[in-house]
């Protein structure tokens, strides 16, 4: 093993009582605390004492009410916090570049350089119905719009430059109106002239974070994105995505440096491995597993009801399924779920199972030790630079993470035992880019 010691970067993933698909039904969660902002709080707290580099909340337009509006909770948070990296979900189909630009700069400015936005062009017909279109849009072409809508924004926080605001009182400047500049965007899609109603960020930009494992996601990625949350169920599959990626900043003047990716890793944790597997019985037995199963055929274009739950796993009828060209939603989510039918020998229970634990993400189930080990190797041998925590359940899974094993990871001198600045750039080894349009 490489002696080399690279530094653990960790975010963590909240969501509702925990990312079990049953994780409501445990006795240990508290599902109606989810609109509680108290609840939130501890979280943060956990988070923050374990030294983490961020938190970070997901969004989406449709569905039954499950998570409150990001903006309002992370510019809440931040007034209780002090060190933590704050990072939401906004999509760039349904919004305007302008309004994103003034909110995560205004959640930049409240944190102290705190922000971190994930970016994410949406993914399902319903979400079109909520905004008055008959349709999402196609897929290649969200991206080749979030491009423009990515560029807009930076353009926006560059429109003020960092001696902008004066406030000299005896000669009544307030602001110098020629560091202030209109960036006259006109692209295929979008039309801004600018300048942002708001001074650049304390960051000079927000962390600019984006979700998408496809081919366009992860051209999106190395040309825009300063760190990744992917799905990666194997340590192979990991490490070839690392390698892909990072391959792929060259041509875009960039360094591997200036990409921080984050598989999304979901634990189950026990002061020995018996008791850690018995945690993963028990939530599976909370599992609809005729629910999920409905679910995966009308994902797929499958029927599975006729199959035993517990015998082999059709794979042969899998044959027919919809392929990811027929996708214009998530097709990395869908393309790894195909995967793990026709590569490994599962039960429909076990399918079931694994993709309640991780939805299709790095699970683990075991002690601290054994983690630490896990996490040590991805880190070493070229597969990560750190993950995103997904605990199966909330705040249990998180204390037992911060408690034991933040302490063995910084044994082994892979993470930090105090935050080494005020930013949430300064924390990843991440620059405070320079402003773009200086020379106009």
């Amino acid at each position: 093993m490489s002696t080399t010691k690279r530094q653990v970067h960790l975010n963590v993933f909240l969501r509702g009582a925990g990312h079990h698909a049953a994780a409501w039904r445990h006795p240990d969660t508290h599902p109606e605390l989810g609109f509680d902002f108290r609840y939130y709080l501890k979280l943060a707290q956990i988070a923050e004492r374990g030294l983490l580099d961020s938190l970070f909340m997901a969004d989406g337009y449709v569905g039954t009410g499950r998570r409150l509006e990001p903006f309002t909770l992370l510019s809440a948070l931040a007034s209780v916090t002090e060190h933590i990296g704050l990072i939401g979900t906004v999509g760039t189909t349904y919004n305007e570049p302008y309004h994103v630009a003034r909110k995560f700069a205004s959640l930049d400015h409240i944190s102290g350089g705190r922000a971190g936005w994930n970016i994410v062009t949406g993914h399902t017909d319903a979400t079109a119905y909520n905004f008055g279109r008959e349709e999402h849009l196609e897929h290649s072409k969200r991206y080749e719009a979030a491009e423009e809508f990515v560029e807009i924004t930076k353009q926006l926080w560059d429109s003020w430059e960092e001696e902008a605001l004066v406030f000299d009182k005896q000669s009544g400047v307030q602001f110098d109106e020629t560091r202030l500049h209109e960036i006259n965007f006109k692209g295929k899609v979008y039309k801004v002239k600018g300048p942002l109603n708001i001074p650049r960020p304390p960051q000079g930009y927000p962390v600019l974070v984006q979700a998408g494992s496809s081919e366009s996601g992860k051209e999106l990625a190395a040309k825009t994105a300063e760190a990744i949350f992917t799905a990666q169920p194997t340590f192979g599959e990991g490490k070839a995505f690392y390698t892909d990626v990072k391959a792929r900043l060259a041509k875009y003047g960039r360094t591997p440096e200036q990409l921080v990716i984050l598989p999304g890793l979901s634990p189950i944790i026990g002061d020995t491995a018996a008791e850690a597997q018995d945690l993963e019985d028990e939530l599976n037995a909370f599992n609809n597993v005729e629910d999920a199963v409905d679910k995966l055929s009308e994902r797929f274009g499958v029927n599975l009801t006729g199959y035993s739950i517990d015998g082999p796993f059709p794979v042969s009828a899998f044959d027919s399924a919809k392929g990811i060209d027929s996708v214009n939603g998530s097709k990395s989510r869908h393309q790894l779920i195909l995967d793990l039918i026709r590569k490994e020998n599962l039960t429909i229970r076990q399918l079931v199972n694994r993709l309640a634990s991780g939805r299709g993400h790095l699970t683990f189930t075991g002690t601290p030790i054994q983690l630490a080990d896990v996490i040590e190797h991805w880190i070493t041998h070229g597969a990560s630079d750190g993950f995103n925590l997904m605990p199966p359940l909330y705040p249990n899974g998180l204390e037992a993470f911060v408690d034991k094993v933040i302490p063995e990871l910084q044994n082994r001198g892979l993470f930090r035992t105090s935050y080494e600045g005020k930013t949430l750039r300064e924390n990843l080894g991440l620059v405070r880019p320079a402003n773009s349009l200086l020379h106009v």
